[in-house]
């Protein structure tokens, strides 16, 4: 049976109700309060105190304070006055004292249930901001992230336009450098067609001599002569060879059908407008001058008339490039290398440029590991030039960046 505790003490201001009650070598783990506004009841075993409130009090302002040998209550009053009594007139009433400890007991369990649903919601309301502290800081990297992507992307643009530019200058040092070519080409022309007008001249004043002419002594004398002798003409610069001579031979057949030019009914057309040659001649005039649109007329035309010349192929796809129709570009580069065929000395400079022209419109369709094939194409077969190891160099830091940015 628990002990009532009698030996309590307290007093009373206008707001305020103090209660002492001595703890008698109870440890103060063991005390257990319930308040309500007319109820108080501590629990500390053996020993219990109970009582119905003479008044009002605000339970939520009301403090308690265990320690030193008691529990000393703080009760703030609902309403200023100073009380008759300690306890209510129904405190000695049993059914009273039942019924207020059951409404004590059922607003102390409200109490923890509204406790700990505050407790939970401050709970949740803690792990949401933390969410979105974390959520904050994960948006923050991948900015930083995509600011650094799109870094790289600018200097990946800015690399491969600053390689376009000078693709753009080597096309107009090339265009320089065919100029060049052509007006030494016309001079050397000019000066052996002006040799062979000088020679022809002396032959025709030249007299012929007898070389069985008789001296005046009677004798037959036999002038002095020359043997002319005729050897083998040989295309190649090089020495002919066994191992060779199959592909070479090849080659010629080839150069030999592309020379003949079709046999065209068109009447309007005049006798040079049937020429191949010709027509590639003025191709490549009209692409000096930057008609490159009239260019690949001229090339399309003779090509109509002789598909089998490489240099009309590799000719329009430097049109197609000037004209960014890339993909054509690269067709007509493909199709030069088919005709290109054997490898042969004659056609090494032919191959790089068709190489060159199909990597530099692989690129421009931004499938540079398709441009770089043909860029080291083009290098094993001039591995000296030093301009297409830059340019691959080039591409393959393009390549590099690329691949580092797909992976970020």
């Amino acid at each position: 049976m628990p002990i009532v505790v009698k030996d309590y003490t307290w007093e009373q201001t206008e707001t305020e109700t103090i209660i002492t009650i001595p703890l008698k070598g109870v440890k103060t783990n063991k005390v257990d309060i319930t308040l309500t506004d007319e109820y108080l009841k501590v629990n500390y075993p053996p020993y219990f105190f109970e009582t119905l409130l003479y008044g009002l009090v605000d339970d939520k302002k009301s403090v308690a304070n265990v320690g030193n040998g008691i529990v000393l209550m703080r009760l703030t009053k609902q309403g200023s006055g100073l009380w008759q009594d300690l306890h209510s007139v129904d405190f000695g009433n049993k059914e009273a004292m039942k019924q207020k400890r059951e409404e004590a007991i059922q607003k102390m369990q409200e109490k923890s249930e509204l406790m700990e649903k505050d407790r939970a919601e401050k709970k949740r309301a803690a792990e949401k901001y933390a969410l979105n502290k974390q959520m904050n800081i994960e948006q923050d990297e991948r900015k930083r992230i995509e600011n650094q992507k799109q870094q790289e992307r600018d200097q990946a643009t800015r690399d491969l336009e600053s390689w376009k530019e000078q693709q753009i200058q080597e096309a107009e040092k090339e265009k320089l450098k065919l100029l060049e070519e052509k007006k030494v080409m016309e001079e050397k022309q000019a000066q052996e067609k002006e040799r062979e007008k000088q020679l022809e001249g002396k032959k025709k004043t030249k007299k012929k001599k007898d070389i069985f002419a008789v001296d005046g002594e009677g004798h037959n004398v036999r002038q002095t002569g020359q043997i002319k002798i005729n050897f083998t003409p040989r295309v190649f610069p090089t020495a002919a060879r066994e191992s060779t001579k199959d592909k070479e031979e090849e080659w010629l057949k080839k150069q030999a059908e592309a020379r003949k030019i079709a046999n065209l009914e068109d009447s309007d057309l005049k006798e040079e407008e049937k020429n191949p040659v010709w027509l590639r001649d003025k191709g490549i005039q009209f692409f000096q001058s930057g008609n490159y649109h009239a260019a690949v007329n001229a090339f399309t035309h003779a090509i109509r008339l002789d598909s089998k010349l490489p240099s009309l192929y590799s000719n329009r796809s430097a049109c197609h490039l000037k004209l960014a129709n890339y993909i054509k570009a690269a067709e007509d580069s493909a199709k030069a290398l088919e005709l290109l065929t054997p490898p042969v000395p004659q056609n090494v400079a032919s191959r790089v440029k068709a190489h060159i022209r199909r990597g530099t419109a692989f690129c421009q369709l931004e499938l540079y590991v398709e441009g770089l094939q043909d860029y080291d194409a083009a290098l094993k077969i001039d591995p000296k030039n030093e301009q297409l190891k830059m340019d691959a160099d080039k591409i393959r830091i393009i390549i590099q960046s690329s691949t580092v940015i797909g992976n970020s």
